[in-house]
């Protein structure tokens, strides 16, 4: 079973200092808005509130604010769009916003393809842990934390997280019989000998094979369809998008201050080798949170890599990136395997208590693939792979 565990939250409002924006920024800040509002997350009244302390660089005209009255704006957000655009008649007008011209995407591979590139997969998965050795590795979880944009402390909603390291735990994972032992060596470097579960703040669980399991076992009757073709660390991939329902889930939230536990309906992405049909990475998240329920938002992507394990190559976990939010409070829990050494009783590992530094942010990164006989792909140093 795979756990998302939550460990505070706080309350919901917009930022209420002003902000500078472009009209194409103003845009999206409306987009998101909606959203946001649709999800009964703010509110109509708040936005306007919101746009009454916006300054624009640009002159807002009737044409784009009929553009974004036709997604569904409320009537104080209009209001509150048309006083902005009073307030920008003596600017110049922005520049018009033109789509940008994309290269064609490859063509997905026939129905009768993918269900059976689905089936190999399946087989694959479901076989996964069965023929996984033995092992001992190091997991390296650093814990993050930030106000969610577009509160009080978050600053605008169009922000990035302004994400705080909270700690840094080194776990000796030892994977033996089909099951995982966690026992926290290190946090922020220093000695704790603990297990994992017995740590408190934000945690996760089952990334060795559970995760792939619970999606494609035949109860779990998940429905996959094509997404799109990708490249990943150098290698293209095929990506399957995937949904489970509640009543067929085993993926828990867990607030355990509250000693609270649900079980939602998820969906997400598998992506996988074209050649070999091994799964790459696999992505989930959670749907239809209750919404008396702490947690709001849990997801987790999940990357598979090649291992040298006793002179024989598997393909295992990489690295782990969970996001979770709850009121005013995101998380972020980023898991990297490393030093995976045969399993023994007796075997160990040598933790240094100096930083060990983050895996780089192109083994994680996915490019969408694109075409190579479409002429208006430029994209060269792709097409070579």
């Amino acid at each position: 079973m795979r756990y998302r565990l939550l460990a505070a939250v706080f309350a919901v409002s917009l930022a209420a200092t002003a902000q500078t924006l472009s009209v194409r920024e103003l845009i999206g800040f409306i987009q998101s808005s909606e959203r946001l509002i649709k999800e009964g997350k703010q509110t109509d009244s708040e936005v306007a509130k919101y746009l009454a302390k916006v300054r624009l660089t640009e002159r807002l005209d009737d044409r784009t604010i009929e553009e974004m009255q036709s997604s569904g704006i409320g009537a104080k957000t209009l209001q509150a769009l048309q006083a902005l655009r009073d307030r920008t008649k003596d600017l110049m007008a922005a520049k018009p916003i033109a789509p940008e011209a994309r290269p064609a995407p490859i063509p997905p591979p026939s129905s009768e393809e993918q269900a059976a590139i689905i089936s190999d997969v399946r087989e694959y998965a479901l076989n996964y842990s069965k023929n996984l050795p033995d092992f001992i590795c190091t997991q390296v979880t650093r814990r993050y934390a930030a106000p969610r944009p577009g509160t009080r402390w978050g600053g605008s909603a169009l922000s990035e997280p302004s994400w705080q390291a909270q700690d840094v735990l080194q776990i000796r994972l030892s994977y033996f019989e089909q099951k995982e032992k966690y026992t926290v060596v290190l946090a922020n470097n220093a000695i704790v000998n603990k297990d994992y579960e017995q740590m408190g703040g934000s945690k996760s669980f089952g990334e060795f094979g559970s995760m792939l399991r619970e999606i494609f076992e035949p109860s779990t009757e998940a429905r996959f369809e094509w997404d799109h073709w990708g490249t990943l660390r150098g290698k293209r991939v095929m990506a399957f998008a995937y949904h489970v329902s509640q009543s067929r889930s085993q993926y828990h939230l867990v607030v355990e201050d509250a000693k609270l536990s649900i079980i939602t309906a998820y969906r997400g992405l598998v992506e996988v080798d074209p050649g070999t049909h091994v799964v790459m990475r696999v992505s989930t998240i959670a749907e239809n949170i209750p919404p008396d329920f702490p947690i709001r938002k849990a997801e987790d992507v999940l990357d598979y890599d090649f291992q040298e394990l006793s002179g024989h190559t598997f393909l295992l976990p990489l690295k782990s990136q969970v996001l979770m939010s709850g009121g005013d409070a995101l998380q972020r829990l980023d898991e990297e395997f490393r030093l995976y050494r045969k399993y023994s009783a007796e075997a160990g590992i040598t933790y240094d208590t100096d930083p060990i530094a983050p895996l780089p942010d192109d083994k994680t990164k996915e490019t969408v693939a694109t075409d190579c006989k479409d002429p208006k792909n430029k994209n060269l140093k792709e097409c070579k792979k």
